[in-house]
């Protein structure tokens, strides 16, 4: 802190101290985080006790061993101090400079540069001004990507050094693990069985973000769509919504499909099949007819290690044999130089990389955890283990913006389990994460798209089912959050995460496909969920129990046949055009323009 002259403190005296995020998850007064400013970095920062808590000395202490104490720290950001002669005055002083006060109490953070960083946090109460932070040793990037982890910080559009701040409320802050830990629903004991589940920890925030944007627990009855528009419009700032009626548009009537058509599945491509489709020099052909073969199949195994390369572009369709040997060449050096960037990290180094550190200490918990029951990561000292580390700590050096994301192990298990190749997989898994990459992004924007379009989608589909789920204050499904972020990868059976992937990566029979499986899923659970009345809770236990007990061949039908019928609606109604944007069909029939969406991104523009 630097004290203003009226302080009367020497003009050149800084007043070192420590900035702390600490959440407090058993004050239900709080929305969880303090900030403190202290004099002596070295010593323990003094708490006031709350009523019916532990000492604060103690809890501060399990805090620094151990995250998954009462007290969470989050980051700890400390700055030189200036010896005093006067430990006396040093007292007084730190308890006259000394500060708290909840996240949800902050209004902005501006950021600013004085040939260093200061940040002035500006609080929704402005008579109580905050003394300006300065970072003369560095910290504040830390310091705003663990207040990330808790709030919403958008720039503002007047300036742009100026962070505004929004935040969940509180009754949404709960994670999804706490929202069905209830002994009605006997969760407890199969989350115990099944600690790997326990991952999604990690999503809650985001999760419960999401459901605080989409459902507004403020009031209850229905609101009309221009409110719930504009609630999104305040909670997730620059997500605009088109609330006027243009044809083609979020334009949602009652219309007659039609009848669904009936769709039947074939068997697996084979070797042979894949083999008439090369040529001499090994390059594919009637790659389209390919395609569909794959679509209405999917491969069988023995064929998946080199299928996939195509499938995900890590090969292009028209390269030769020898082509291939020069790109593979290429890629493991590069590969191997990126490894060789963390590896050679000495531990002093890192100590100063508080980034590298976490990347790790995350990588190394999920991997732990990742499909332990499969064969390939079973037992201890699994070779498979080690790889499915290397190559996550290489991404990070392969994008530094990203890095490291929970929920990323799950989307490469699959593909190392196929290529049992580090190179390859690091690559194929560079080509997934490419279609993947918004729904890992800090804003999440590609999620919430993702929601809103599904929701649209179903709206159209069934809309009596739309409006049950809506009356129940779920109707922007947000408990289909897990299906998309990592592609059903925690629904179904290892072998048919498989099956459902590679006939995804085609492309076909449209471009948002993944949006279709999701209807697919709700269309046979909706009897269910509408006989038995159920309600938000009982909701959400439902869809979770629904994992490994999908048949994915029953679901890749029925999807199907709703991408159809779609298909078949005549474009004059609006709704139907509406509904082909967000799955990215047309009203055409040739399978040729449907194949060119190969490997394209889960977005529509």
């Amino acid at each position: 802190l630097h004290p203003s002259s009226d302080e009367e403190i020497e003009p050149d005296f800084l007043v070192s101290g420590t900035l702390r995020i600490l959440e407090k998850v058993t004050v239900p007064t709080h929305s969880g985080i303090d900030y403190v400013c202290a004099q002596d970095s070295s010593s323990v920062v003094e708490w006031a006790q709350c009523p019916g808590d532990r000492p604060q000395s103690q809890q501060l202490l399990e805090a620094q061993l151990s995250y998954e104490t009462e007290w969470d720290m989050v980051n700890a950001v400390s700055f030189r101090k200036r010896r005093s002669s006067n430990m006396e005055g040093d007292s007084h002083e730190r308890s006259r400079l000394a500060f708290a006060f909840s996240v949800s109490d902050l209004r902005s953070v501006t950021v600013r540069e004085e040939g260093w960083t200061f940040i002035i946090l500006q609080l929704k109460d402005s008579s109580t001004p905050l003394p300006h932070l300065h970072f003369h040793q560095g910290g504040s990037r830390a310091f705003l990507d663990s207040l990330r982890r808790f709030a919403l910080l958008t720039e503002s559009p007047s300036d742009h050094t100026c962070l505004l701040v929004s935040t969940p409320n509180k009754a949404l802050s709960q994670s999804f693990e706490n929202l069905l830990d209830d002994n009605n629903f006997g969760l407890v004991h199969k989350f115990k069985r099944d600690p790997y589940v326990t991952t999604l920890g990690g999503f809650s925030k985001v999760t419960n973000y999401l459901f605080d944007a989409l459902r507004g627990m403020e009031e209850q009855q229905q609101r009309p769509p221009e409110e719930v528009a504009d609630l999104l419009g305040e909670v997730i700032p620059g997500l605009e919504i088109n609330q006027q009626e243009e044809p083609g548009f979020e334009v949602i009537t009652r219309i007659d499909l039609g009848t669904r058509p009936e769709v039947s599945r074939k068997s697996p491509l084979t070797a042979d099949d894949w083999a008439r489709h090369q040529d001499a020099d090994g390059r594919m052909k009637d790659v389209p007819d390919l395609k569909h073969a794959v679509f209405k199949g999917g491969l069988c195994h023995a064929l998946r290690k080199e299928a996939w390369k195509f499938l995900l572009g890590y090969y292009p369709w028209e390269s030769t044999h020898e082509e291939r040997k020069t790109l593979q060449r290429e890629k493991t050096d590069e590969y191997f130089r990126m490894k060789l960037q963390w590896k050679s990290v000495s531990e002093e180094q890192e100590r100063r990389n508080s980034r590298l550190r976490d990347y790790r200490s995350l990588i190394e918990k999920d991997v732990n955890r990742t499909d332990r029951t499969n064969r390939f990561y079973e037992g201890i000292d699994n070779p498979g283990l080690v790889l499915l580390h290397d190559i996550l700590m290489t991404y990070c050096m392969y994008d530094f913006d990203l890095g490291y994301v929970q929920g990323m192990s799950d989307l490469l298990s699959p593909i190392l389990y196929v290529m049992e190749n580090e190179v390859e997989a690091f690559w194929c898994f560079v080509a997934f994460m490419d279609q993947m990459h918004e729904n890992f992004e800090e804003q999440m924007q590609g999620m919430k798209t993702q929601l809103i379009q599904l929701s649209s989608l179903l709206r159209l589909l069934d809309l009596a089912f739309w409006n049950y789920l809506e009356s129940q204050d779920s109707g922007y499904l947000y408990f289909c959050f897990r299906w998309l972020l990592i592609r059903f990868k925690r629904e179904l059976s290892f072998v048919d995460v498989l099956r459902l992937w590679e006939v995804m990566w085609t492309g076909l029979p449209c471009e948002n496909f993944h949006l279709l499986v999701c209807c697919a899923i709700l269309d046979s659970e909706k009897q269910k969920i509408m006989e038995e009345n159920y309600g938000f809770n009982e909701i959400l236990k439902h869809i979770n129990e629904l994992s490994m007990k999908l048949d994915i061949e029953e679901i890749l039908q029925k999807a199907e046949g709703i991408c159809l019928q779609i298909r078949s609606c005549k474009v004059s109604a609006g709704s139907v055009f509406s509904a082909r944007r967000e799955v990215g069909v047309s009203n055409g029939h040739s399978r040729e323009s449907s194949c060119e969406q190969s490997g394209r991104g889960a977005f529509v523009s």
